[in-house]
């Protein structure tokens, strides 16, 4: 793989590696070691990534288990502790920032969830995709999101009727 074809290829999924690798560790700086880490990996086994059918969904994957091995570090759990606490001050700010109370919802949803409606909702990947990148049945995609989405509904509206029995006070 030449230099070029490394630019045109795996480069370009920088951005979406970035925003999903952020997903995971909530940290826009360790996002970026994750994408930067990967991409010296990716440059020293260019020869082996054709071999790969789906670079995309491989460069994801990556991301994904890069992610999770950092996550296991003890310095990135303890971070972890304090972005927790930050989200449930979420629910103490004013109710008319929406969506920061969706993105709150959205972080308090299981894993696989979250992974799966930030693929779909946000990344805009069809079920099949999220399907090879997650190593999950299309099935269980559906499901998921299918669950997510109603959580995420359902906290929406304890909000809303919250705000309005405040205002009609």
């Amino acid at each position: 793989m030449t230099q070029e074809t490394f630019k045109n290829t795996i480069f370009t999924l920088k951005d979406e590696m970035y925003r999903f690798a952020k997903r995971f560790v909530m940290s826009s700086d360790e996002a970026e070691d994750v994408v930067q880490d990967l991409m010296i990996k990716f440059w020293q086994k260019k020869e082996e990534l054709s071999q790969f059918g789906n670079i995309k969904s491989y460069a994801l994957k990556s991301v994904k288990n890069e992610c999770l091995n950092r996550l296991k570090h003890h310095d990135v759990k303890l971070g972890f502790a304090d972005i927790q606490l930050h989200r449930s001050e979420l629910y103490s700010m004013d109710v008319n920032n929406l969506k920061e109370h969706i993105i709150g919802f959205i972080n308090q949803l299981p894993e696989k969830q979250k992974m799966v409606i930030h693929l779909k909702d946000v990344e805009e990947y069809d079920v099949s995709e999220i399907s090879e990148v997650l190593e999950m049945e299309e099935n269980a995609v559906r499901v998921n999101l299918m669950r997510a989405r109603q959580k995420v509904k359902e906290q929406i509206s304890q909000l809303m009727s919250y705000e309005q029995r405040s205002i009609s006070r």
